[in-house]
């Protein structure tokens, strides 16, 4: 499925996530609605916006009855308009009340996180320049998190300190310089794996230029400097990827792409977002 063999821990995660809402009941749910009683539930959009996560609201309701039937009437990635129906599930009234709470929030964050992404991928329409994330993300949910930044049009950075060398100011601060973290990095990573270095003056990027870096990030430079900076480096090693990052905003993105950079960084992807208003309403049907 879409979450690249990521199921199975998804739905360990979403049993843990029922057992710290239900407990051991909805005590709301059994005490006011007859057993048997079935139901539609219309999830909808309150809001516009780009709708991700519902693979993951329905694996929420598969994992509270797998007898609930599921109807998708949106498309991941796709823009909603305020009233547009997302999706229908239907059966046990008690079943789809004790999902209800947990696939909303789920989808309501994915969809909030895509929405965002999208605006700052539309800020950057016709420059050849890469939106990525950061690891500034809910801790337990980031791959769910990195996939609504996709769903978004954007693209993900390093998901975790396993899969990327990246050299940031403490850890030059530590081995001593530029040259020695890249030179030890170097010497014990297999050949697949790239060294990032993260520079804020020029005297840095010449070192990590000098170093043999794979991509340079220019920390929170000024357009002026980062110009400079990036001229610099594709004059001297075309190869190498030169990313900016350090407070990004809407406001500002245009102007760092305009510098010639050929990736972004933005922590506010997935740190700070609103949520799309999504809601669940019953239509009533009957009583097995």
């Amino acid at each position: 499925m879409i979450f690249n063999g990521y199921n199975e821990g998804l739905i360990e995660s979403i049993r843990g996530w029922l057992r710290e809402d239900v407990g051991s009941g909805d005590v709301t749910t059994s005490v006011t609605i007859p057993f048997g009683h079935e139901s539609k539930g219309i999830i909808h959009a309150k809001d516009n916006g780009i709708i991700a996560g519902i693979p993951v609201a329905q694996l929420v309701f598969e994992v509270v009855d797998s007898m609930l039937s599921f109807k998708a009437h949106a498309e991941e990635g796709q823009y909603a308009s305020k009233g547009d129906v997302l999706i229908e599930v239907e059966g046990s009234t008690h079943s789809i009340l004790t999902g209800e709470r947990l696939a909303l929030n789920l989808l309501q964050r994915l969809s909030g996180i895509a929405t965002r992404t999208r605006t700052y991928v539309d800020a950057l329409e016709g420059l050849d320049v890469r939106l990525v994330d950061t690891r500034k993300t809910t801790p337990g949910h980031r791959m769910l998190e990195k996939y609504a930044v996709r769903m978004g049009g954007g693209a993900n950075h390093r998901f975790g300190l396993y899969d990327a060398v990246m050299i940031k100011d403490n850890h030059i601060k530590g081995a001593g310089g530029i040259a020695q973290a890249v030179s030890r990095a170097r010497a014990n990573i297999p050949h697949t794996m790239t060294i990032e270095v993260e520079t804020e003056n020029m005297e840095q990027v010449e070192e990590a230029l000098a170093a043999g870096a794979d991509i340079i990030m220019l920390d929170n430079m000024q357009p002026d400097l980062m110009k400079q900076a990036v001229q610099r480096i594709k004059s001297a090693a075309p190869h190498v990827t030169v990313e900016a990052s350090g407070n990004v905003s809407l406001d500002t993105i245009r102007g760092i792409a305009e510098c010639g950079v050929d990736v972004i960084s933005v922590g506010r992807l997935t740190y700070s977002f609103e949520s799309l208003d999504i809601s669940l309403d019953l239509n009533d049907k009957k009583v097995r």
